[in-house]
């Protein structure tokens, strides 16, 4: 493999498998809100809150960690200015005390606060403008969950990047990414470069899994596959992701590693590998891999999703994990490939319709699309070119999912916004 490519895939992991507290899109309000008050250096007087129809669907429904059960988009911005930590980016409220809890109820009650949906070239969109005594600040975050494009105090311009697009256009080049790269540098790759990352998330993902299953979170998807099914491995797979999901968005308060700006991806991309290598007794080594191959096929998949749309990101995940499961029980990039179209055949067509407990049972529906695709194939039998949206070639399928989710579902995206505003 060339060294640019190597360099590329390792920086590639290092962005996208971050931690973050909380589901991703509060988080970035309560990081973009917890940053324009440390410009403002006044009391707050009132807020203005300017978001993407992506934003409202992705935070109306979910709870915000360390905030008592609260939800929504002024209970993000109003945690992000009592008690945000912004150096922290998306840990930003991961410290809180229970004083900073009565006042957050307080800030709501007593600080008026405009939420104004906007129209947007950027899926993810986000911009807080905070009134003072004596001083005003604005800061936006567009494109993904972390990235600060304008910072303003008193109308000077403090801050302004260059270009601000739909796509994450400030992060490495992720056009490089191909299945058969991917393969090969998961084969290849020095696991020193890799590591700590990995085990990071495997250590806090499967810490979550086990919260979720062990407690009573949110529809409790986990448990209930376990006490219907049983615990064969498939089954144990599919509902270790889906636990973590339930905790995480019930407001749980543990950090997640996330996959292409997503807590939900990222643990439906890890965990069901994770589950396989550990009782299938296989190597710290194999595992490292496999979750090269699952992190890696989601987020090249993701790519010419992007981070917010009409297409649940759990399927891109599932599919990665099936992914990585094929390479723990010995396949190569064939089986990988066929297992990748074979997963997006079945369940390319869930939609996303926000962050909530529901999440977790597509995760579930994703792992086991992703299974099966690697099932259908061991057995012999796969889609083909042709097969509905499935095109000769595991590159241009994957190119159709992009253009299913970026063209053919921007009026699905709408009307779900539309309906879970009514």
């Amino acid at each position: 493999m060339q060294n640019h490519i190597y360099q590329t895939y390792i920086q590639i992991l290092k962005e996208e498998l971050v931690p973050a507290m909380g589901c991703t899109e509060p988080i970035a309000l309560a990081y973009c809100a917890s940053k324009c008050f440390d410009t403002l250096d006044d009391k707050v007087q009132s807020v203005d809150i300017y978001v993407s129809g992506n934003i409202v669907k992705n935070v109306k429904s979910v709870i915000v960690p360390n905030t008592d059960g609260l939800k929504g988009i002024e209970a993000s911005v109003a945690a992000g200015i009592v008690a945000g930590q912004s150096s922290k980016i998306l840990e930003v409220i991961s410290e809180v005390t229970a004083l900073q809890k009565v006042e957050m109820k307080h800030f709501l009650e007593t600080v008026p606060m405009k939420v104004h949906p906007i129209e947007s070239d950027c899926a993810l969109d986000i911009c807080v403008c905070i009134h003072g005594l004596e001083h005003q600040a604005k800061v936006r975050i567009a494109g993904y969950h972390t990235n600060i494009v304008y910072i303003e105090k008193d109308e000077d311009i403090l801050y302004q990047s260059g270009v601000v697009a739909s796509t994450d256009s400030s992060l490495t080049d992720r056009s490089l990414l191909n299945v058969k790269d991917i393969y090969e540098f998961a084969t290849t790759v020095d696991l020193a470069d890799v590591q700590t990352v990995l085990q990071r998330q495997i250590d806090c993902n499967l810490a979550i899994a086990k919260e979720g299953i062990e407690n009573d979170w949110g529809a409790n998807i986990g448990s209930i596959l376990l006490k219907t099914y049983g615990d064969d491995v498939k089954i144990k797979a599919k509902a270790y992701a889906a636990a973590g999901s339930d905790a995480r968005m019930s407001g749980c308060e543990m950090p997640v590693i996330i996959n292409s700006g997503s807590g939900n991806q990222g643990m439906t991309a890890s965990l069901p590998v994770i589950i396989y290598a550990l009782e299938e007794k296989m190597s710290q080594e194999k595992l490292y891999r496999a979750l090269i191959i699952s992190n890696l096929c989601t987020i090249h998949q993701k790519t010419g999703i992007g981070r917010l749309s009409a297409y649940c990101g759990a399927v891109s995940a599932g599919v990665g994990a099936g992914c990585g499961i094929a390479y723990l029980k010995g396949g190569d990039y064939t089986t990988i490939a066929h297992t990748l179209v074979n997963a997006l055949a079945i369940n390319s067509g869930i939609v996303c319709d926000g962050a909530k407990p529901s999440c977790a049972a597509k995760i579930a529906e994703s792992v086991d699309a992703g299974i099966l695709g690697y099932y259908m194939y061991k057995n012999g039998y796969q889609f083909k070119g042709g097969d509905g949206i499935v095109s000769k070639g595991v590159e241009n399928t994957i190119r159709n999912i992009g253009r299913l989710s970026r063209e053919g579902m921007k009026e699905t995206d709408k009307e779900i916004i539309k309906m879970m505003c009514d």
